[in-house]
């Protein structure tokens, strides 16, 4: 089944069912496709305002991002599934894997837009942000129960240190985003 070409309402119907899959790595990345989304939002409410007609080349560029990050996340959606029915841990663990590097490429496009996007949508700067560290974090409770299926010591230890650097830095991220809206919002 390809989710991505299906209506909302059947993919939370299915994630609800008793079914194997969709399950919470798909979730997840329906979580960082609409975070990704919402960056698109706020650049696409951005352009064309004078107010802003400065930055419009980043603001292009972030968007030219954003919606590249939107489409894999979108796949990753259906891709997770796949994965999971295949009965593979290596395929398995993959998707969440990739899902993670992909959020911490997406949370830095957050930061840029707390000055640089439209001040009427900042707010979705911050959701971004957020939603974007969950679902990094669901990914990663995705890669630890595969890792946890192998038997492969040195891959795992490795897995888990590159988890941890990105986690460090997706923290970051959302945290100096959260704060930078904070002062905005709470003037």
């Amino acid at each position: 089944m390809k989710y991505k070409t299906q209506s909302l309402a059947k993919y939370l119907n299915d994630l609800a069912a008793r079914l194997p899959a969709p399950g919470g790595g798909s979730a997840a990345a329906l979580n960082a496709a609409m975070a990704v989304s919402l960056v698109s939002m706020v650049v696409n409410f951005t352009l064309g305002k004078p107010k802003y007609a400065v930055f419009a080349k980043e603001l292009k560029a972030i968007l030219v991002k954003s919606e590249k990050l939107r489409k894999h996340f979108l796949d990753l959606v259906d891709l997770d599934v796949s994965a999971y029915q295949s009965k593979s841990i290596r395929k398995a663990l993959a998707m969440p894997l990739r899902l993670a590097k992909l959020c911490c490429q997406a949370a830095k496009l957050c930061p840029p837009l707390i000055k640089k996007g439209n001040v009427n949508l900042i707010s979705d700067v911050a959701v971004s942000a957020v939603f974007l560290e969950s679902a990094f974090v669901a990914a990663c409770f995705n890669v630890e129960i595969n890792l946890k299926s192998l038997a492969d010591t040195k891959f795992t230890q490795e897995v888990r240190k590159e988890l941890n650097q990105m986690y460090k830095s997706i923290l970051k991220i959302r945290k100096n985003t959260e704060d930078g809206v904070g002062k905005i919002i709470r003037r």
